[in-house]
């Protein structure tokens, strides 16, 4: 099973404030943690929503928004990719995660679709399920 991990934006990644060196050192270790049990696939942290732009698609329209956006605790500070054998393992892991941001940090954790998930949906043809990015 695979999982998209978020840590949520708060008012420091917000404002673009580092991690001290102690919360680098523990999330460097965590990481490392992660890759030699197999489980990261893919891992980042992101700039803060006032070097980000939001598309609005409404019928054949499109709005870009600048940002920064006003609401941080629906914005994503980070992700990663891990490869689990199931929710709990996931949940597992993530709360072994160090605070990488002082005050409160919020971490959420979601399922990719499958290939199986989307069976109904999706021809036989490998050509469609990498078209639709399903692996």
């Amino acid at each position: 099973m695979r999982v998209m991990v978020f840590m949520i934006a708060n008012e420091d990644s917000e404002n673009a404030a580092p991690p001290t060196p102690e919360a680098f050192e523990a999330m460097e270790r965590y990481t490392e943690e992660l890759v030699k049990a197999g489980i990261l696939v893919a891992g980042a942290g992101l700039k803060p929503s006032s070097e980000a732009k939001r598309i609005a698609c409404e019928g054949p329209g499109r709005t870009v928004m600048d940002g920064p956006f006003t609401e941080t605790r629906e914005l994503i500070a980070g992700f990663s990719i891990w490869k689990v054998k199931d929710m709990d393992e996931a949940v597992a892991w993530a709360k072994r995660c160090p605070n990488p941001m002082s005050g409160r940090n919020v971490i959420e954790i979601r399922p990719f679709f499958e290939a199986e998930d989307m069976a109904e949906a999706l021809s036989t043809d490998a050509q469609t399920r990498e078209k639709l990015g399903v692996a």
